[in-house]
């Protein structure tokens, strides 16, 4: 059974326009007539309102400190406004409430300010960067080893041992490589 917005406004011990912005929200949900139902909406409100954002509550029954006195909860509710019910599941299945949000949120800012700092300090670089580096070396290798059989054609040509051909190919080989590695 359902109360209207101002009457679960002053069960709360909050202004109706705290629950009209609830329900706006979607922290807090309407029956299909139109009003609140108070033990939902209190789990729901518990549940998906930042504590950051709640006003404290004082030992005097759960009333909101500085809050305007007509606003303040009852001593003892009626029976008919609290039932006992078990806590509800999550307003949509699945969507996280919005404390598991923000420590998510936050998480992911925390890594990418972490990613931001190594990469001033230039402890990471550039993945692009490195295949434009790798690239440009793998090229110049490959230009180095083309040109040896041009080099070496005609002295090959002339060898009849298979012993001095291989030790000219691995000395043509390791002076590109070496020059390479000057560069």
């Amino acid at each position: 059974m359902g109360v209207s917005i101002r009457q679960y406004a002053k069960l709360r011990g909050v202004s109706d326009a705290a629950v009209r912005k609830a329900i706006k929200a979607g922290r807090i949900t309407k029956e299909p007539d139109g009003t609140v139902d108070p033990a939902k909406a209190n789990a729901a409100w518990e549940r998906n309102t930042n504590p950051a954002q709640q006003r404290e509550t004082s030992a005097n029954g759960g009333a909101n400190q500085g809050a305007n006195p007509r606003y303040a909860p009852p001593a003892n509710p009626p029976q008919r406004y609290a039932p006992q019910v078990p806590p509800l599941p999550p307003l949509k299945q699945g969507a996280p409430d919005y404390q598991t949000s923000r420590a998510i949120r936050e998480a992911y800012s925390a890594r990418l300010v972490k990613l931001d700092f190594e990469e001033r300090s230039e402890q990471l670089v550039s993945s692009d960067e490195v295949k434009v580096s790798a690239f440009n070396l793998a090229r110049r290798i490959r230009d180095r080893l083309f040109t040896i059989p041009h080099r070496l054609s005609s002295v090959l040509a002339s060898e009849n041992d298979a012993g001095a051909i291989e030790e000219r190919l691995d000395q043509e080989l390791r002076k590109a490589l070496e020059e390479l590695k000057h560069e």
